[in-house]
């Protein structure tokens, strides 16, 4: 994966973080989600090399990046101090401003990140997400049956992460396979790579802060900016066979907290970029480079 890309650890204030990048032009970060790793985007970072400098990352906790402590009020995992890592990344590399893409909780970082480096965030795409704030303000029996594991992984420690570790591959493959998405759309290569990381138990633990600082801290910090909204243009893309396309009218939550909002769904469930990278990677060049 990843053929004709440098491979890249960047020591941050606060973590390590793992990247790959490659291509040349405009910078754009790629920031994956949960349960997996950025080799999620080994299939769209190519097409997007042709025309931009591409860095891929794993966020703290996640990947082959390190994975700090939460601490006592998750902090460690909030995504405020997950955006500043990858801040300081695209600063390593001698970007002060670039655009970012997040899927899943990838989206959630680069939203936060958005809010917090106006300056910083030229562009922003989200991909099957609406924002955390919305969803725990408007969660109900559906949202609550389809995103079960949001409520299992804030559960205190050690909980989750015992019975989570007793069968990881068991637990990764239930996760990669649900959102309408089937697990043989991932390739086997990817697919090694989330087991072999996810098999970690600090990536367990470190993951179950990632849920636990979106429940707590994170809530805190969305009603501090709630008031704020993201100033840059903003794609949102969602599966049309998923969870976010039969529970909201994604375009509509998104202008209730972005001033530029366009975008649509695509023909597929949660996993875009792996679904129909090729449609994926249309929309984030003709968005970035418009």
């Amino acid at each position: 994966m990843f053929e004709g890309f440098e491979r890249i650890r960047v020591e941050t204030t606060r973590a390590a973080i793992n990247t790959v990048r490659g291509g040349e032009g405009p910078p754009v970060l790629l920031l994956h989600g949960y349960p997996q790793t950025l080799a999620m985007w080994h299939l769209v970072a190519p097409l997007l090399a042709e025309s931009f400098t591409v860095v891929a990352a794993d966020l703290r906790g996640y990947g082959d990046s390190s994975k700090p402590e939460g601490g006592t009020d998750h902090a460690g995992y909030s995504k405020r101090a997950m955006a500043l890592d990858q801040v300081e990344v695209m600063q390593a590399f001698g970007f002060d401003s670039f655009a970012v893409a997040g899927h899943d909780r990838g989206g959630r970082v680069a939203h936060r990140m958005a809010l917090d480096n106006p300056e910083v965030v030229t562009r922003l795409a989200v991909l099957d997400i609406v924002p955390t704030h919305h969803v725990f303000a408007t969660a109900d029996k559906e949202l609550a049956s389809a995103y079960y594991h949001w409520f299992f992984l804030i559960q205190p420690y050690d909980l989750p992460e015992r019975l989570i570790g007793a069968d990881p591959d068991y637990f990764l493959g239930k996760k990669l396979g649900g959102w309408g998405t089937g697990a043989d759309v991932f390739t086997s290569e990817a697919y090694d790579e989330y087991k072999r990381c996810f098999r970690d138990p600090k990536t367990i633990h470190a993951s179950c802060e990632d849920y636990r600082a979106a429940a707590t801290i994170d809530l805190e910090h969305d009603e501090a900016t709630r008031e704020r909204r993201v100033e840059c243009p903003l794609l949102a893309l969602w599966g049309e066979s998923g969870v976010v396309e039969r529970l909201y009218n994604v375009p509509e939550v998104w202008r209730g907290y972005a001033t530029d909002v366009r975008g649509r769904a695509l023909a597929c469930g949660h996993y875009l970029a792996e679904e129909m990278p090729e449609e994926t990677a249309d929309e984030l060049i003709s968005f970035f480079g418009g």
